[in-house]
């Protein structure tokens, strides 16, 4: 009897996915399975998943938790995740079951810095010098092999700036050593070197069953307190450049034997070496852009690549650009949205989280123009006259 995930008829229209995961992602994905046609089962821990909004059937349970996992697989055709920290052992069982895609082993690869970067010198890929360390006795001997300046970061469930310390030397190398010893102590990290960053750049990539792989135009992405905050597309840097990004995506798809869609964030040094800095195996937050700037954007190429489907077009329609909301814009009162709204061309788009923390992802808008940085200043302005607009 054939593997579940070998490559086969593809799964049409009416078939039902299955997501690991209820956030933003899952429920964007959902809203591209809708307009295709799929069915959509989400399995998720959350009490109020934003991506129950779109599906058919929502199972709330831990992901260890045996019987979710007999109706989840019961209930769906194809397994995806919709993001990287879900339960890599379900998926291995899934897999009995039905097509996972990703796969177990790309998940255990990016959901675990460690695993990342072992995956990364195994497959011969460019990144920045790294060290394990598992407590904090051996962060001294990894800060002796890496230097200074240098980052620890927990090995897991770490995102957008959490579970990190720099340490940078100088007059605060005491205070910056005090807390890394705290945060190695709480449970394995890698500390990585601090290398010259110039910019980065992400780089989000497709590939199906059969290996087909497409790419988007590469992504230049502007952050603010670890948070991603700004993205523009196409990159403002030299078409050389972008090309040896591409084909370093393709590379890391490649390696990792990838069947669904993965974003493979990028350092820029300053003489122009690419380093990549992370993968996660799941659309991504600078390619929110895709909905409004690419002939197909990446939540309907992830399912495309889950089902089997032929890749779609990701050419360019127009220059475009994406800007984060965060909590913070509703700490006074609700935001502006006519105010915004009024700006032409202007798109918003809100994920359906009803408690607006500071430094949470709640929504985004998105603008095309001919020249990027002219969709860059509208989505600027249109984030200005929401602040502006708060009132309680």
């Amino acid at each position: 009897m054939p593997h579940p995930d070998t490559p086969g008829p593809a799964l049409l229209p009416g078939a039902v996915i299955g997501v690991m995961g209820g956030g933003q992602l899952g429920r964007m994905l959902g809203q591209a399975a809708r307009r295709l046609g799929y069915g959509v089962v989400v399995w998720t821990p959350e009490d109020d998943p934003p991506a129950a909004a779109v599906a058919d059937r929502t199972i709330r349970a831990p992901f260890d938790d045996a019987a979710a996992e007999l109706a989840f697989a019961d209930a769906v055709d194809a397994v995806t995740v919709e993001f990287e920290n879900v339960s890599a052992d379900a998926l291995e069982r899934l897999a009995a079951r039905v097509p996972v895609r990703p796969g177990a082993a790309v998940v255990r690869a990016t959901q675990h810095r460690g695993a990342e970067k072992a995956f990364l010198r195994a497959a011969g890929l460019p990144h920045a010098p790294s060290v394990a360390v598992d407590d904090g006795a051996a962060l001294a001997g990894a800060l002796a092999t890496i230097g200074l300046p240098a980052v620890l970061k927990t090995a897991g469930f770490g995102y957008d700036g959490k579970g990190q310390v720099r340490l940078r030397g100088g007059a605060d190398a005491a205070v910056d050593l005090a807390a890394a010893e705290a945060l190695a102590q709480s449970g394995p990290c890698v500390l990585e070197a601090l290398v010259p960053l110039a910019l980065e750049l992400s780089v989000i990539v497709a590939r199906a069953p059969n290996g087909e792989v497409a790419t988007y135009p590469v992504f230049e992405n502007a952050h603010a307190d670890h948070v991603l905050d700004v993205t523009v597309v196409p990159a403002r840097v030299a078409s050389e450049l972008r090309e040896r990004a591409q084909a370093l995506g393709v590379r890391v798809a490649e390696a990792l034997d990838l069947v669904g869609l993965a974003c493979v964030e990028t350092f820029v040094l300053a003489d122009g070496t690419l380093l990549v800095n992370e993968i996660a195996p799941r659309p991504h937050n600078s390619g929110h852009v895709t909905i409004e700037a690419c002939e197909t954007d990446q939540f309907e190429q992830q399912l495309r690549a889950v089902c089997g489907l032929p890749l779609g077009a990701t050419a360019l329609r127009s220059s475009g650009a994406m800007a984060n909301l965060l909590g913070d814009l509703w700490q006074r009162g609700t935001p502006d949205w006519e105010g915004a709204l009024a700006l032409p061309g202007l798109h918003l788009h809100l994920y359906g989280k009803r408690s607006a923390r500071p430094g949470r992802k709640m929504g985004n808008l998105s603008a095309l123009a001919e020249h990027p940085d002219d969709a860059e200043a509208l989505v600027r302005a249109g984030r200005d006259a929401l602040r502006r607009g708060g009132t309680a």
